[in-house]
């Protein structure tokens, strides 16, 4: 029955699209693109996968027609005589839905991005101690470049993608390579590239994500600087951080001192390490009520934040509806969407959110409700067990002799400049210079941002030429 109704659809679906290419394409440019109902969702693809590839085929064929006309056209134009109509229309829902977000970089991993734009690049994985298996994606530098090696490590929710995802004109990561470094993304535990264990399954252990920052501070990042170092056979690295990335640094160094013989320098975009100072009115109201979401969290046992299902119905909401979008970030970073090229936030929403797991953004809520920089709070009794106090100890940043050039923004309600200007001080000698980036630079625009490159990167370039 199934090969039978496969085939069927296929059919009509050829016939309709070859009536489709007889359609004067005014008339489609001049109609209004409908939304699709979430509830086709509902119904699954399993057995529309023929459709889908034939439907793909002919896509390839059809001349100067967007998916967003073709989607219009579909909905609304009833050719004579075409059979399995209302079928045909499922089959299409669910594929527009697929390739509404396929545009620009949306639907490629990192490699795949990189060799689009013609980089030579290499997919390189780490096994840390406690058995996690990350990926480094690197971008092999080419002839007569510098070939000094950069680390570049991605924030919250996002991945190394967000490097690149933006295109070349504004991917940190294709910048770094064209100035002749030799470009490592990182991508820490728990990112879809580094979602693998030794030992445990990421989709049936629990433990598999029990883990902070702290983890990926204390273990991660130390194993991708070695595996950097002994590839390049280099005796230290340059290193940028982005939020989340940033955090991580200051972890590791303040727990493994050692390795600031290994970094020539630290950039660090909206360094995250003190956020008593956020001014998202979203987040604060999440860290004041932390306990509360942690215990329901767990006793739902969720792992994951968010959830599997809730990305997938974000991303595809997100790329039909980029409005709804702005407004989530809006209302969290207050993100302005006039700030970043249409393409470009599609490219980006397609990888946007990674998920984390949960004690990971429960740590962050602890350090935004009490003020501290410190390891994370697992309650009275079992940090007396875990610790030897009963809170949790401070992570200390004199510990940093790295030079550490931080960029911030007054318009980050993420990152407050009064929390920056206090990393910088705590530092020490160790704070090479605090920049207050001039511009409104929402939290997000640190990768997606349209004016970036000339407000931070350039600057960020010439402060890395000088060591």
């Amino acid at each position: 029955m199934f090969k039978v109704l496969k085939h069927l659809i296929a059919e009509s679906t050829i016939k309709y699209l070859d009536w489709l290419k007889g359609t004067r394409i005014q008339e489609l440019e001049d109609s209004k693109i409908l939304l699709i109902h979430m509830r086709v969702y509902q119904v699954t693809s399993k057995y529309l996968s023929f459709c889908f590839k034939k439907i793909h085929n002919q896509f390839s064929k059809i001349q100067g027609i967007s998916y967003y006309q073709l989607a219009f056209s579909v909905l609304n134009k009833k050719p004579n005589k075409m059979a399995n109509q209302k079928v045909l229309s499922v089959c299409f829902f669910i594929y527009l839905f697929r390739v509404f977000v396929d545009k620009e970089n949306a639907h490629l991993t990192t490699p795949q991005i990189l060799t689009k734009y013609g980089y030579s690049n290499e997919v390189h994985h780490v096994t840390t101690s406690d058995g996690y298996i990350l990926a480094l994606h690197r971008i092999l530098p080419g002839k007569n470049t510098t070939h000094k090696p950069v680390l570049v490590l991605h924030g919250l929710f996002v991945d190394s993608s967000s490097f690149v995802s933006t295109g070349v004109d504004h991917g940190l990561g294709f910048i770094l390579a064209d100035e002749g470094y030799d470009v490592w993304l990182g991508n820490v535990r728990g990112t879809p590239s580094s979602r693998n264990h030794t030992t445990l399954n990421p989709n049936r252990d629990p433990k598999f994500w029990d883990f902070s920052w702290h983890e990926m501070g204390t273990i991660d990042l130390p194993a991708m600087v070695d595996h950097v170092l002994n590839v390049t056979h280099q005796a230290s690295l340059y290193y940028v951080g982005y939020s989340q990335g940033t955090t991580i640094f200051f972890v590791m160094m303040a727990t493994h001192p050692t390795y600031n013989a290994k970094i020539k320098v630290h950039m660090a975009m909206a360094p995250v390490a003190y956020l008593g100072h956020m001014k998202s009115v979203p987040i604060r109201t999440m860290a004041t009520w932390k306990d509360f979401l942690n215990f329901w969290i767990k006793v739902f046992k969720i792992n994951v934040v968010p959830p599997k299902n809730a990305v997938f119905v974000l991303r595809r909401v997100c790329s039909v509806s980029s409005r709804f979008c702005n407004l989530v970030f809006m209302a969290i970073f207050a993100y302005k969407p006039n700030q970043v090229d249409s393409n470009t936030l599609t490219s980006f929403l397609g990888h946007f959110p990674v998920p984390i797991s949960r004690k990971q953004g429960h740590h962050y809520l602890q350090i935004v409700k009490s003020g501290y920089f410190r390891r994370y709070d697992f309650g009275r009794r079992m940090n007396e067990e875990v610790y030897g106090f009963s809170t949790p100890p401070s992570y200390n940043l004199s510990l940093v002799t790295t030079k550490c050039h931080l960029f911030y923004s007054r318009d980050d309600l993420a990152v407050s400049e009064e929390d920056a200007v206090r990393v910088c001080k705590e530092l020490g000698g160790a704070c090479g210079s605090s920049n207050l980036v001039n511009g409104t630079i929402k939290h997000m625009d640190w990768v997606i941002g349209i004016r970036i490159r000339e407000l931070v990167y350039s600057k960020l370039l010439s402060i890395m030429a000088n060591y």
